[in-house]
């Protein structure tokens, strides 16, 4: 110790300092100014399974029919593999035509409930705006299209402006008919299909 208060310390604290792993990470104490997943550990990448590719293989491929193990194989391969890939080799006509029938599968069996009928259309198929046009028309929610161009022209003729001149209540309910007629129509030109 020095007259003055100091501490000499000697040369071996030195190079026991300078020893010292640093700890300071690159982002200044932003964290956020890291790389997400830059992390100094090793990350395990599986290799392609074709011979000879180098590739990372993230597409798995099935061995063979009904098996749970599977080939990985990158991109590239993974296509070429399916190109040629057969379902039903070593199995004669008769057998791959048995066992695609017994694996496909149709919803033909199912049919909607006769014993809900009477809720209508409780399934979504309808949206809001078509139950408030439905409402307009006077009709239940199950009402098929051909009870709404019905309903349309029945209520249009009772209050068109033509036949109520002058009736402002007339004009207005004409006008939310017209409108509700609308917007039904255009949901059943969504719904029905048309070839192109």
């Amino acid at each position: 110790m020095l007259a003055c208060g100091c501490v000499v310390r000697g040369e071996a604290y030195f190079e026991r300092l300078m020893a010292r792993p640093t700890t300071r990470s690159s982002d200044w104490g932003f964290p956020r100014w890291r790389g997400y997943g830059s992390s100094n550990e090793a990350v395990t990448v599986r290799l392609c399974d074709r011979h000879g590719c180098n590739e990372p293989g993230n597409c798995p491929a099935p061995k063979s029919p009904n098996s749970p193990d599977r080939w990985y194989f990158c991109p590239t391969h993974a296509g070429e593999y399916n190109r040629g890939w057969n379902y039903f080799e070593g199995l004669s006509a008769e057998e791959a035509a048995e066992r695609e029938a017994a694996e496909t599968r149709t919803a033909d069996e199912y049919t909607a409930s006769r014993h809900n009928a009477w809720a209508g259309s409780g399934d979504g198929s309808r949206s809001r705006d078509e139950m408030r046009a439905l409402e307009v028309l006077e009709l239940e929610v199950d009402a098929t299209f051909e009870d709404v161009r019905a309903a349309w022209r029945r209520m249009a003729k009772a209050n068109h402006p033509d036949v109520r001149p002058g009736d402002k209540d007339a004009a207005a309910r004409f006008q939310g008919v017209q409108a509700a007629y609308e917007v039904l129509r255009a949901a059943e030109d969504a719904r029905t299909w048309k070839p192109a």
